[in-house]
């Protein structure tokens, strides 16, 4: 479900979440594979002069929570001393983002390689000002990124090499975390079905190309578990990128 607890507004292209504070409480709980960070553990240097940004995506199919999970995540990072921000893309306030709208809400028609190169070209634009905000110490959590381009593409029918093509160069990733929730329960979270792509038969064949991009860089996270244990898995994952990515360099993505 979409928290009504959380405010979205834009500011300038940037979307940027905020929400009202709160004391954050640690629990100590078994996850398969993430290690509990140390109580008392804060994150001072994220952010700071001394090193770069991360660049955080989540992925997942329509529906899973990635909207209102990057909300609490921005949310934690910043009451933490973490200088971060929220995108999303497709950046909706751009001259490309307006065309890629229309046509989510099928309010026009285009071509499957046209839509796909719009969605690629809506990436490149955010590029440049992605890497100043990224050296300049700011992390950023993404909502969508080049995988959800070639996932929904792919599912279309497009050869997936070719749809790989258009974003070979844009600042790879930090980290990827995938939210998997099954089609069949993210069509049961409301508003579900309102845009072009949110049908169960085609997000199934979403799901099986976002399979088969993972490496064992993904993060994989049960996106169907209860809102607050996605939401501490998710800040383990995170504040563990932000303190070890901080001294390397920014690479591109070359798949």
């Amino acid at each position: 479900m979409r928290s009504n607890r959380y405010i979205k507004f834009n500011k300038g292209p940037t979307i940027v979440y905020t929400t009202e504070s709160r004391p954050t409480r640690y629990k100590t709980k078994n996850f398969d594979h993430y290690k509990p960070r140390p109580e008392g553990v804060m994150m001072a240097d994220a952010g700071s002069k001394s090193g770069r940004g991360a660049l955080v995506i989540l992925e997942g199919l329509d529906w899973s929570g990635k909207s209102s999970q990057c909300a609490r995540l921005l949310s934690y990072l910043e009451g933490q001393g973490c200088r971060a921000e929220g995108w999303r893309f497709p950046d909706r306030g751009t001259s490309v983002g307006q065309m890629i709208s229309a046509y989510l809400a099928n309010e026009s028609q285009l071509d499957d390689r046209t839509i796909h190169l719009l969605f690629s070209a809506n990436r490149w634009e955010k590029r440049a000002l992605m890497e100043s905000k990224l050296l300049g110490g700011t992390t950023l959590i993404v909502d969508r990124y080049s995988y959800s381009g070639v996932a929904f593409s792919a599912a279309k029918g497009l050869d997936i090499q070719w749809c790989k093509a258009p974003d070979v160069g844009l600042i790879a990733p930090d980290l990827v975390i995938y939210l998997d929730v099954q089609p069949e329960k993210a069509a049961e979270r409301g508003g579900y079905g309102g845009e072009r792509y949110e049908k169960i038969e085609f997000q199934k064949r979403v799901a099986d190309h976002y399979h088969s991009l993972r490496d064992s860089t993904w993060k994989v996270v049960d996106g169907s578990l209860p809102m607050e244990t996605v939401e501490e898995q998710l800040r383990e994952l995170a504040t563990n990128c932000i303190q070890k990515c901080q001294e390397k360099p920014l690479t591109n993505l070359t798949w």
